[in-house]
């Protein structure tokens, strides 16, 4: 479930490899991918988004990847033969580098479930994949204060936009993790405080979050919010802030990442 509106950017589909694998935290891999038409890629910043592209066995099946992932799109990627279909997620530009034509994705990594984390886990310089921009979800919007809330699958998305926030926004963000060693620095505005929360092992994503977001003294005025992640927090946090707190619900963009 999700309000982000989708933006079908010129670039199209754009090929790329990978450059290097680094663990960047306990449960966090991070990859960078490269190549001569990663050039074509425009950075916007904030929680940019792509559908990533991964090939199963056959990378010639990205050649085959449609330009947009519209409906058509999404048509034309079902007629690949299920054996040779790329999987495709969706990721958070963690960080662009224009002048090394350099793109870096964060992926939680835990465990053998899934495709995209197993797969980061295990990346070796030079596999092909490919990305389509889809833009950001980010709105902006004028508001007296700014209110992010995230778990661990939001992180790249809440750290990106606490970097790009004009530096006198003020504000919260609320980021829960299911272990503190995955922590990262934050380069955030100086009035943006940020609350780094860990929720109990085996608890449900959300469990930390949602109580600090009912118990948090909001500042006077209206907040723009963002509330990314699994979808029972994305859902819970728009729930409160619209029920309890009486944000406009154009006031709140929320997306379910992923859901257990």
């Amino acid at each position: 479930m999700s309000n982000i509106t989708v933006t079908h950017a010129e670039s199209g589909l754009v090929h790329a490899e990978v450059v290097r694998r680094e663990r960047i935290t306990p449960h966090m891999t991070r990859v960078t991918l490269g190549g001569p038409d990663v050039a074509r890629f425009e950075f916007r910043g904030f929680d940019q988004w792509f559908r990533l592209a991964l090939p199963i066995g056959d990378e010639g099946a990205l050649d085959r990847m449609p330009q947009r992932f519209g409906f058509g799109g999404y048509l034309s990627y079902l007629s690949i033969p299920k054996g040779q279909r790329p999987v495709v997620r969706n990721y958070t530009v963690r960080d662009y580098r224009e002048s090394e034509r350099e793109l870096d994705i964060d992926f939680v990594v835990h465990g053998s479930e899934g495709v995209a984390g197993p797969w980061a886990a295990r990346a070796v310089p030079g596999e092909r994949v490919a990305l389509i921009d889809q833009g950001c979800g980010w709105r902006g919007l004028d508001a007296d204060w700014n209110l992010i809330v995230a778990d661990e699958s939001g992180l790249p998305a809440a750290l990106g936009i606490l970097r790009d926030l004009p530096r006198a926004a003020t504000g919260h963000a609320i980021i829960e993790l299911f272990d503190e060693r995955d922590r990262q620095d934050v380069d955030a505005p100086v009035g943006v405080e940020v609350h780094w929360l860990v929720r109990a092992e085996a608890a449900e994503p959300g469990s930390a979050a949602l109580p600090a977001l009912e118990a948090l003294d909001f500042p006077d005025g209206t907040p723009y919010a963002f509330a990314v992640g699994e979808q029972a927090l994305a859902a819970g946090a728009r729930r409160h802030l619209v029920r309890q707190r009486g944000v406009p619900k154009g006031g709140v963009t929320f997306s379910g990442y992923w859901r257990r």
